[in-house]
């Protein structure tokens, strides 16, 4: 059997690079041929290589990394990456498709690379999964709009981090990007960037926890500790434990007339 070869398909440098030093423990063997950042990418640098698997986030901007399968087809075996997501797993699951979770647990790779080197030594053909593709879009997209986000992917130095909602005491505009701040483990306050805007981020939160109070930020409802009203129809946001304040504009004071 010739050495296998496989591709990384990740928006985020720093999670390629980890999966592919995970790999490369659990698979000595195994050839990274190529790193993609998006499912355009993806495309072109397996018609370049072809590998033999291909490893592709399902959440990337521009061409997805379910549409970048699409394309692939049964020329290689296919493992997504997806963040924990209980509608988008139960989806894979459903599909009986290779997948991993964010963040990748070792035994997990390690049970998806076992079924890989069986299909490879066996000479299995790569799945097809034109059909499952298919209803797979169908699923994440319907899932995607009735589930809140639980997960925010960001950037802490030089590590990635996957915060859990529930953890984030609000939001703010930093630019292009969002400034995410949310408390640790320890209940330390912390603070992160992330390249989604904000608008993105709101419409996928759980309006029932998250409530936007300005353009430029939302707020967790569970952090306020109270609502300082001011003039001209605007009010002052003070959290549970943290020294910032957060303006509310006129057009959401509503939200805190009972506070």
């Amino acid at each position: 059997m010739t050495q296998p070869t496989a591709l990384i398909a990740d928006d985020e440098p720093l999670l390629r690079d980890a999966l592919e030093r995970m790999l490369l423990r659990a698979w000595p063997e195994l050839i990274i041929v190529a790193q993609a950042r998006n499912g355009r990418e993806a495309i072109d640098l397996f018609e370049t290589h072809r590998p033999a698997i291909c490893f592709l986030d399902v959440h990337m901007p521009g061409i997805t990394g379910i549409e970048a399968a699409s394309h692939i087809g049964r020329r290689a075996h296919l493992v997504f990456v997806t963040a924990y997501d209980q509608y988008a797993v139960q989806a894979f699951s459903q599909g009986a498709l290779d997948y991993l979770v964010k963040p990748v647990e070792p035994q997990r790779l390690a049970d998806t690379v076992a079924r890989l080197q069986e299909r490879l030594r066996s000479a299995q053909p790569a799945l097809n999964t034109e059909a499952v593709l298919q209803q797979l879009v169908q699923s994440l997209r319907l899932g995607a709009s009735a589930a809140p986000l639980r997960w925010i992917r960001a950037s802490i130095g030089s590590t990635v981090r996957l915060i859990p909602t529930e953890d984030v005491d609000y939001l703010r505009s930093d630019e292009k990007y969002t400034r995410v701040a949310w408390r640790d483990d320890n209940g330390k306050p912390q603070d992160a960037i992330v390249r989604t805007p904000l608008r993105e981020l709101i419409a996928q939160l759980d309006p029932a926890q998250f409530a936007q109070v300005h353009r430029s930020a939302a707020v967790n409802l569970r952090a306020v500790s109270h609502v300082i009203r001011g003039e001209n129809e605007t009010a002052d946001i003070h959290l549970k434990g943290r020294e910032e304040v957060l303006p509310v504009s006129r057009s959401y004071l509503h939200l805190f007339r009972q506070m």
